[in-house]
């Protein structure tokens, strides 16, 4: 993995992170308030050595005051010291209990011994430290004195008095906020990876080209009106989504320059990915750009493109592949744009059959010789094997991919299917991706007029129609618009829009998509 990778799972998860974070903050901070305040106190003591005060002497006191000097401070907490305290103070503790408040140290080199005594009281705190620095003078006056009598040669000196603290030393509030935010940002870090160890959905194009090398045609951003309003046909000529339809026919045309089949299989690995939808979209954006299309309705088991487009599936596919009737009687054209529709037909109880018969072969290639386009609409990959059959008799195969509903295992199952079939793979288009964050796929583009849908076609009727070869003039892949020699007059208007994003789509290899 890269670091844009590692940088991509955070994005992903930064609710989670960022939650985590704000969780660490106000338990450090609970914490500080819940905290009971200590306060602490230091006194400080000279050692020093009584001698006649010549050099030698003075040198030899130093050296010796140095090496006794860490035997006092280990003195600090014995009951020799602790008890005379706890007696003159009148504290209601032992002599261990009073050690866990009070610490000694010294620094190195140095004849300097400093007590530090912790309590919830500031006032006692002080008194302790005093009357420990003050047991300390005596007790080692009485270890040090020789046994045959005088003086002491080591003299113990206080030369900062214990004072009563202001403020308590602890809990530390900004320190324990900085450890709680640390903490809650490890935590979330680790979080957003283990998260994303553990979700293997598709999330995004990156997530899909981690699985395949096989051009991405575009993206299909999610949008909530799609269940309502399904076609292309019913939303604003210029809206992202219609945008995105026709950027993925022109991508499309590009992947499938070199092939002499004329039919492209629209499929997905699971139900509930959108492949109906896009069929049925691309079919229209097809025949929007010139084409004779025909869209054919071949998931014979949840059959939906004779629902989107309102028109009549009791007679369709099957039909004509039984031979109850002829394929120029089934077809029914839809709008004005020259789209015709083979719907499903009954459903069958052997669709694999029928679907992989020598008549749906048939059926296909007097289609191609009729029309500029054929777009079928195939079953599922995983579920069943009809997309499988059917890829051996098209001129490529366009997976669809639902983001965020399929997982990694089920793409890699669903290529390795079409590769088996040894299945020409144009594309993958991604749907609903989503239109924020980082898995977004957008675009932006240029427009001077809004143009309000329209609505979809009416019920078509169902016409006949004669199998007469088509040849596809060049305007059929452009606007009908007269195009100005100037690239700046083209957009200001659809027409001028989509001849724009054809030359654009050109100069780029298949698969990518332009963005301006």
């Amino acid at each position: 993995m890269e670091i844009r990778d590692y940088l991509l799972i955070l994005r992903r998860s930064w609710t989670l992170v960022l939650a985590l974070t704000l969780v660490g903050l106000l338990g450090a901070g609970a914490a500080s308030v819940l905290i009971q305040p200590t306060y602490k106190s230091d006194t400080q003591l000279f050692v020093a050595i009584q001698n006649s005060g010549s050099v030698q002497e003075l040198a030899q006191g130093n050296t010796f005051s140095q090496a006794r000097v860490q035997s006092y401070v280990k003195t600090v907490t014995t009951p020799t010291v602790l008890q005379p305290v706890i007696d003159s103070l009148g504290l209601q503790v032992t002599s261990s209990e009073l050690a866990s408040k009070i610490s000694a140290s010294t620094d190195l080199n140095t004849v300097l011994i400093t007590v530090s005594v912790s309590d919830r009281s500031p006032v006692q705190a002080a008194a302790i430290a005093q009357a420990v620095a003050d047991s300390l003078i005596k007790a080692v006056d009485n270890l040090e004195r020789p046994k045959a009598g005088g003086t002491s040669p080591v003299r113990l000196s206080v030369i900062t008095p214990a004072a009563t603290p202001t403020a308590p030393a602890a809990p530390n509030t900004k320190l324990n906020l900085v450890i709680g935010v640390l903490i809650g940002l490890a935590a979330g870090i680790g979080g957003a990876f283990l998260r994303a160890s553990l979700d293997s959905r598709v999330r995004g194009e990156t997530d899909v080209r981690r699985i395949t090398s096989a051009s991405i045609l575009g993206g299909i951003a999610f949008d909530p009106e799609a269940p309502r309003r399904p076609l292309v046909t019913q939303i604003a000529a210029q809206s992202p989504r219609a945008e995105s339809f026709r950027q993925i026919r022109t991508n499309l045309q590009f992947a499938h320059v070199s092939h002499e089949r004329k039919t492209v299989l629209v499929t997905s690995s699971v139900p509930g990915e959108g492949k109906s939808t896009m069929a049925t979209n691309l079919a229209i954006s097809l025949a929007q750009s010139g084409q004779s299309v025909a869209l054919i309705d071949a998931d014979l088991r949840r059959p939906m493109v004779g629902e989107y487009l309102g028109l009549e599936r009791n007679a369709g596919l099957t039909t004509a592949l039984v031979g109850h009737a002829d394929l120029d009687d089934l077809l029914q054209l839809w709008g004005e744009d020259g789209l015709y529709v083979l719907t499903s037909g009954q459903i069958p109880p052997n669709p694999s059959e029928l679907l992989g018969s020598e008549a749906m072969k048939v059926l296909i290639s007097r289609l191609e010789q009729t029309f500029d386009a054929v777009v079928i609409d195939a079953p599922p990959l995983l579920p069943v094997t009809d997309a499988a059959v059917l890829a051996q008799h098209v001129g490529g195969v366009v997976l669809v991919v639902g983001s965020q509903k399929l997982r990694h295992k089920d793409l890699e199952q669903s290529l390795a299917a079409l590769a088996m079939v040894e299945a020409d793979i144009l594309g993958i288009v991604i749907n609903r991706v989503p239109t924020k964050g980082p898995d977004a796929y957008s675009y932006t583009y240029y427009s001077y007029t809004q143009e309000e849908p329209k609505g979809s076609p009416g019920r078509s009727k169902r016409g006949s129609r004669k199998a007469s070869s088509r040849a596809a003039s060049p305007s059929r892949g452009t606007s009908s618009s007269t195009i100005s020699p100037d690239p700046k007059n083209q957009v200001g208007t659809v027409d001028g829009l989509f001849d724009r994003r054809e030359r654009e789509a050109s100069v780029f290899p298949a698969g990518r998509i332009p963005r301006d």
